[in-house]
């Protein structure tokens, strides 16, 4: 059995408007065992695209290595762009060293409402991924359900629009397809990918994920 705690701490500052809320790095980010391409951060892996999507929508030119400079870029742009970074599982227990979500048992969620509470400018959440189960939105869904709120759904279209109320506030989310490379079956039957597809063979599920974060990094 591996014990799987998250090695970063939420990264929030007061004038933070979004989080980005997932589950857990990879375990190598835990046991400090890197890829040369990694960097050790939040959405650090070299296989999750995230910084991919941000570097090419923004022209960042970021670099991908173990160097605190690649670290230090990454929290510039969030802080500029008043981002902050919140993944709702501390720790989990699992019998095979993955990063796969349904590996995931004994979970031991963060109390996200809790540091919403605390900072108060957020008014959106960017789930990295959708109500798929141990993925982000299923545990916020579950966590809500202990403060006695719940989801109300906005918009169905991809990336699914819901909002709730925290203290007469108004809180967004957003389901954004996930940016690792599992997601990309559920990208290839989908039905928007497919439209996009045919009127320009050459769309990749890169594209059609990057089309999504652009509205809303």
């Amino acid at each position: 059995m591996f014990f799987h705690q998250h090695p970063y701490e939420p990264f929030i500052l007061p004038d933070s408007t979004k989080l980005i809320v997932g589950t857990l790095p990879p375990p190598r980010f835990s046991t400090g065992q890197l890829l040369d391409k990694d960097v050790d951060f939040c959405y650090g892996s070299y296989y999750n695209s995230l910084w991919l999507y941000i570097d090419k929508i923004h022209d960042l030119n970021l670099r991908y290595d173990n160097s605190q400079e690649a670290i230090d870029e990454r929290k510039q742009f969030l802080i500029r762009h008043k981002i902050g970074v919140c993944d709702i599982v501390e720790s989990c227990e699992r019998d095979k060293i993955n990063a796969s979500d349904l590996g995931m048992r004994n979970i031991q969620l963060r109390d996200v409402i809790d540091y919403l509470k605390t900072f108060e400018k957020v008014d959106t959440l960017l789930f990295t991924g959708g109500n798929s189960k141990n993925g982000p939105e299923y545990f916020f869904r579950k966590h809500l359900k202990d403060y006695g709120l719940k989801l109300e759904l906005v918009s169905k279209d991809t990336p699914k629009i819901h909002q709730f109320q925290l203290n007469s506030r108004d809180i967004k989310t957003v389901s954004l397809t996930s940016a690792s490379g599992s997601a990309n079956i559920s990208i290839g039957s989908n039905s928007e990918y497919k439209r996009l597809k045919s009127e320009n063979p050459g769309y990749t599920t890169f594209d059609f994920r990057l089309r999504q974060y652009k509205q809303f990094l």
